[in-house]
């Protein structure tokens, strides 16, 4: 497989997390798919500060699963170690959008250390499970994102 580019764009939201010690493994560090949970984190705050909730998004009867996801592991965390968690939208269609995250440890915080870069794509489904467009709210929400960078605007 070759090398999957993963670069965030701005506009970049970050929030930072404490792995807790039930989401360590028997070797000490945080077990891999713990990372998809993270990667979680970072794109539902971002949602809700930038754009919606997702309870308003489903409540608008759409829910946006998870249709592709990557990892590149560079480095572990483990317990106690604050994590930043670097989050951006990086595309929009009508059916579908991609974000892209680097969490990075940052208790040095002039010498943050990359852990994981990865993406996630979500499609816009209904209730039945059926592809749907993204209701005008929330693509007008999401794209508006998309702009701030594109405008260079300063970031949350």
């Amino acid at each position: 497989m070759g090398k999957v580019a993963v670069n965030l764009v701005e506009p970049v939201f970050t929030i930072t997390h404490r792995v807790i010690y039930g989401d360590t493994d028997a070797a000490g560090v945080v077990y891999n798919a713990n990372y998809l949970r993270y990667f979680e984190i970072g794109r539902t705050e971002m949602m809700r500060a930038w754009a919606l909730p997702y309870r308003a998004i489903e409540a608008l009867g759409c829910v946006l699963p998870v249709t592709e996801s990557y990892l590149r592991f560079k480095s572990p965390a483990a317990y106690d170690d604050l994590l930043a968690i670097a989050t951006s939208l990086v595309e929009v269609s009508k059916l579908t959008c991609r974000f892209h995250y680097a969490i990075s440890r940052v208790d040095e915080p002039n010498r943050p250390v990359v852990l994981v870069k990865g993406f996630t794509v979500h499609a816009c489904v209904n209730r039945q499970g059926k592809l749907t467009p993204f209701p005008t709210i929330v693509q007008e929400k999401i794209e508006a994102i998309l702009k701030k960078g594109v405008a260079g605007q300063q970031t949350g």
